[in-house]
């Protein structure tokens, strides 16, 4: 038989069975696809040396005034601001002590116990200890004076800590009578806790109609970030509302709005914050109204216009609230171009700015569409796109649902328990949303679902080669999208990484691969064929040598159920012209990969030379 080109569908398509899918691509990971052709994927660097405590769950890029960019971060344990390339520990501080904790150490153990009544602590808190003496021995006022996170929580008096040095015989103190303790908020968990209500909040986790007394420190930690001009604003689901003020400097920690000057019936706890576009109201959703400290999770406020700490209405501002009809609990919320959409769990509402005295129409917009978690939808090509329990969408006035040639895949693989992990991620670089989601029973994000919103494809992959991913923000004041890494072995050593540069894993290989679903010689699947030569059509992108290589693997089972074996195997160099191949099977597959830091590539149409051969 004379060369035939073999020209498969762009996109990767689970839907069916691999055989029943002939014509198209059945798997891939860290490939995307570009004007109908596969492609790896771009590289990764750190963008930070400096690395950040915890897992983040959100990040907000934004530019002040003066042309500054700064990079909010928030983790399950620590608040963050980043310039330049250092992390600065802006976390709240919770309570103080003055002149209040004494110490006690054992003789060849770093373990310190503190006494302070009434502390508030829990394990994982982190506290600020100033004004000490020495314990008499190593552990000297030097090694006490620092920040600590505490490690057990014996009685509500006492709490435990590693110090960094090992105590002898001699430290029989108590540190001095004037030990000050600065604690910063309760730190949240990283892994979400069925029992802890609703989307790891408190709403239907008691009896039914009622919010339960869970502290947030038994939640999966979620922040929502936005920035008020050339500030801050902040805050941990189901808790309290923060601000940073950028004016004081980058050491200055940021404070409950409601402790500012001139503070008037700030919300003390919301589901999600946001500013407002024009008009800039601070916005909180799912909050306790006016004359109560309870959660009300279908209960909208608003500041005064340009105000961050006036939130009581008057005749002659602009502030108010609103208690939405729609489903039991708000999910999420998100800024589009004309206006805010809220997610209940039974549908859309939108939230249009309308001025006094109204201030914001709410409409609902959508019955059935909802989130799948409070960071599942985002911006791209002028419409929202988002994931919930049961398929991905599209809103541009209207909820369409988006055809997908992966769902099955995905929403029986995802791990339902940790679903509000999932996130949404543009890379507006390469015209992609993706949604990272943890599978199977792994208690972490492990993998991505990619979709190409102008060819309308999409592909999938897994967060191997260190490409965990917790937290995302698009390419707009920055040059590169930024992501949020998590170490898989400790908290201790994330970083915050640059993508779509180069083709490496911050100088390291990674592998990509994409693999095709079987195909046959003959319309009935009947006949055995021989692969005798493939003449490659691959575009090198960056090229380093000449023995720059892609490897293309053949591979065959007689019968659909049968697995696939390796029938051959070929490097193709830029310099390629054909590769004499053996392989022999009924139905064929064709894989093409490779894992340099060096380069990438482009496949185009592949040929092959395929003959007829007898059953033996």
């Amino acid at each position: 038989m004379p060369l035939a080109k073999y020209v498969f569908k762009p996109g990767i398509n689970k839907e069916g069975t691999n055989y029943s899918n002939e014509g198209g691509w059945f798997d891939a990971d860290k490939v995307r696809f570009r004007k109908g052709r596969p492609e790896r994927i771009g590289g990764w660097n750190k963008y930070t040396d400096d690395s950040f405590i915890g897992t983040c769950r959100k990040l907000n890029v934004y530019r002040a005034a003066s042309g500054t960019n700064y990079i909010n971060a928030g983790t399950h344990q620590k608040l963050y601001i980043v310039q330049g390339n250092a992390f600065y520990d802006i976390t709240p501080i919770r309570a103080t002590t003055t002149n209040g904790i004494t110490f006690a150490a054992t003789d060849g153990s770093t373990t310190i116990t503190a006494t302070d009544s009434n502390h508030g602590a829990v394990i994982g808190d982190f506290v600020t200890i100033s004004q000490a003496v020495s314990l008499g021995g190593n552990i000297t006022a030097t090694v006490l004076n620092k920040e600590y996170q505490i490690t057990a929580v014996p009685t509500v008096n006492t709490y435990t800590f590693t110090a960094s040095a090992t105590a002898n015989s001699s430290d029989t103190g108590n540190g001095g009578s004037g030990v000050d303790g600065a604690y910063q908020i309760n730190t949240g968990l990283d892994i979400y806790v069925s029992s802890t209500g609703w989307g790891s909040g408190t709403w239907g986790a008691s009896t039914w109609g009622s919010a339960t007394t869970l502290s947030v420190t038994n939640q999966l930690r979620l922040w929502s970030l936005d920035n008020f001009g050339d500030d801050a604003i902040s805050n941990v689901r189901n808790g309290e509302i923060f601000y940073w003020d950028e004016s004081a400097g980058n050491s200055t920690r940021a404070v409950n709005i409601s402790t500012l000057g001139g503070a008037s019936n700030v919300p003390t706890v919301a589901l999600q914050v946001m500013v407002s576009d024009v008009d800039k109201h601070v916005i909180a959703f799912g909050c306790n109204p006016i004359g109560s400290s309870t959660l009300d999770p279908l209960f909208v406020r608003f500041s005064d216009t340009e105000s961050i700490t006036d939130w009581t209405p008057t005749a002659t501002n602009q502030a108010g609230g609103v208690q939405l009809s729609m489903g039991s609990t708000i999910i999420g919320a998100l800024r589009t171009r004309q206006e805010i959409l809220i997610w209940t769990d039974a549908g859309i509402v939108s939230m249009r700015f309308v001025g006094a005295p109204f201030v914001f129409s709410f409409n609902e917009v959508a019955h059935g569409p909802s989130l799948i978690s409070p960071n599942a939808a985002v911006n791209a090509n002028n419409q929202v796109y988002f994931m919930d329990n049961g398929g991905f969408y599209t809103y541009a006035g209207s909820a369409q649902r988006l055809p997908c040639t992966v769902l099955d895949y995905v929403l029986s693989d995802l791990n339902q328990g940790q679903a509000f992990k999932v996130f949404g991620a543009v890379n507006n670089i390469a015209n992609e949303i993706m949604w990272f989601y943890p599978s199977g029973d792994s208690l972490e994000v492990d993998k991505y679902v990619m979709y190409n919103y102008l060819e309308q494809v999409w592909s999938i992959g897994t967060t191997t080669d260190d490409f965990v991913r917790t937290a995302w923000d698009e390419a707009h004041i920055l040059n590169n999208p930024i992501a949020a890494s998590k170490n898989s072995s400790t908290n201790n050593n994330n970083y915050l990484f640059a993508h779509e540069v180069g083709h490496s894993n911050d100088g390291s290989d990674f592998t990509a691969y994409i693999e095709s679903s079987d195909f046959d010689l003959d319309p009935d699947g009947e006949k055995y064929m021989a692969v005798n030569k493939i003449i490659p059509d691959i575009e090198f992108r960056d090229q380093q040598s000449t023995t720059d290589d892609v490897t293309i693997t053949i591979k065959g089972r007689d019968y659909p159920l049968q697995d696939l074996s390796t029938l051959s195997t070929v490097s193709v160099t830029p310099d390629s012209t054909f590769t004499n191949t053996r392989a022999r099977s009924r139905q064929c597959a064709i894989k093409v990969s490779n894992s340099s830091a060096d380069y990438g590539w482009r496949l185009g149409d592949l040929r092959l030379d395929i003959r007829p051969d007898g059953k033996r």
